[in-house]
């Protein structure tokens, strides 16, 4: 299985504390990483690591094992990284139909192959005015639109959904895994069902890796 990005001793510090202690964590290709822990684990501080979201205070970040830690957010954005935060992933300004059109430039009708139908009725309100679980759904659909994903990185991503479109959302992130090649990067409090084979959990504590196995090993 190759890696397909990763944290090598990366540290990151938010001015006098240090939320990142040396981390090395491996991204491997064409399956699901899930990060384990609490608020405060680091979870979220390594996914923005791995965006460009914020700045290694030492350490690097490697894409195919290319030195990418200099390359900015937006430029990792163009070469197919996908990041979706837990808060402020959509425009709420931009109607749903106009957030869905930013992950598909070019496509006269994104909405039409929204992996969330329950969007369709919502396209000409502003994303601001939705529910927190279907502010959810436009900020993944985004990400399942992407034409060239090569990594994707959510935080959180169930968060406000009833547990039937949380299943779904699982689903279609094992697939882009399994079925695409995509290297899916998870932040979560608990491991989540329906993850394909081949993925791996790693625990985080207090900024660093504590442990790291199969799925069925945290449950």
């Amino acid at each position: 299985m190759s890696v397909e990005m990763a944290l090598r001793a990366a540290r990151v510090r938010y001015g006098p504390l240090e939320a990142l202690h040396g981390l090395d964590l491996p991204v491997p290709a064409g399956t699901v990483t899930v990060l384990l822990g609490r608020n405060g684990s680091g979870r979220t501080t390594a996914l923005r690591a791995l965006a460009g979201t914020v700045a290694l205070s030492a350490g690097r970040v490697e894409w195919r094992g290319a030195d990418v830690t200099g390359v900015t957010a937006h430029r990792r954005a163009r070469r197919g990284l996908c990041f979706v935060p837990d808060l402020r992933a959509v425009y709420p300004g931009l109607t749903v139909a106009e957030n869905l059109a930013l992950a598909a430039p070019g496509d006269s009708a994104p909405h039409a192959g929204t992996p969330y139908p329950e969007l369709v009725p919502l396209l000409a309100r502003t994303a601001g005015t939705l529910s927190g679980g279907e502010r959810r759904m436009l900020a993944l659909a985004r990400a399942f639109l992407a034409p060239r994903a090569r990594v994707v990185l959510v935080d959180e991503p169930s968060l406000g959904m009833a547990p039937p479109v949380a299943a779904r959302t699982y689903r279609m992130l094992a697939a882009l895994a399994a079925d695409r090649g995509a290297a899916v990067v998870l932040a979560e409090q608990r491991v989540p069902d329906g993850l394909p084979p081949g993925s791996v959990v790693h625990e985080l504590r207090r900024g660093s890796r504590a442990s790291s196995g199969e799925p069925a090993e945290y449950r």
